[in-house]
């Protein structure tokens, strides 16, 4: 993943409470095998709608969601997180979030701030004023910025790191590759094994053990 540390970014405001899981990407999408290409599932019902804030050609581009309360609700399928991410957005700022879209969200690559409702509805009427109104969002400080205004934010320190890294779970792992190897070199004999049952021959397979 890119790593994120500064991000500058135009935004969309979405001002609906308790939008969940299953209206972020529909289940039907999530029959797909791949963890990319979820763009054209976000938010697929209601982009069937013309007036929908992500059809409008203005708002093309923009890469900070401004949502409100409770956003990512629902089940916990990484999908929700995948089509915001391939749609483009990097930053999501809402008053809260659904516990396991925001975990989802930090090990996936997408930032969510929770700042003040105060601070949310200002930046949505800024957003929903000016298409072009930028938001700085700092990972390094924990600040969001914008016309003049800076909102202090907390981030759990693990989820900082892996973003500011550009980091998943897997590429986590893979950092101790060499520790890895060495300890299945050394391994006792009479752990289960992580090498390949051999295939046994059709011949060799008892006629009862065929059935």
């Amino acid at each position: 993943m890119k790593p994120l540390t500064e991000h500058v970014g135009r935004g969309v405001s979405l001002r609906r409470s308790n939008v969940d899981t299953d209206q972020i990407i529909p289940a039907e999408f999530c029959k797909r095998i791949t963890k990319s290409g979820f763009d054209d599932a976000l938010f697929a019902t209601w982009r069937k709608e013309p007036k929908f804030v992500l059809n409008r050609p203005e708002r093309q581009g923009a890469s900070i969601l401004v949502a409100s309360h409770n956003f990512g609700t629902g089940s916990s399928r990484e999908h929700a997180v995948w089509a915001l991410r391939d749609w483009g957005f990097r930053v999501v700022i809402a008053t809260s979030y659904g516990d396991i879209f925001r975990r989802n969200s930090f090990t996936n690559g997408l930032l969510a701030v929770e700042l003040a409702e105060a601070a949310v509805n200002e930046l949505a009427a800024r957003v929903e004023d000016d298409s072009s109104f930028e938001i700085t969002v700092d990972l390094m400080t924990c600040e969001v910025r914008a016309n003049g205004q800076a909102y202090g934010f907390e981030v759990e320190e693990r989820a900082r790191w892996l973003l500011l890294k550009g980091l998943d779970e897997i590429s986590l792992t893979l950092l101790k590759d060499e520790a890895v190897r060495e300890y299945e070199l050394t391994r006792p004999h009479w752990l289960p094994t992580i090498k390949p049952t051999p295939l046994v021959p059709a011949a060799e397979i008892p006629e009862e053990a065929r059935a």
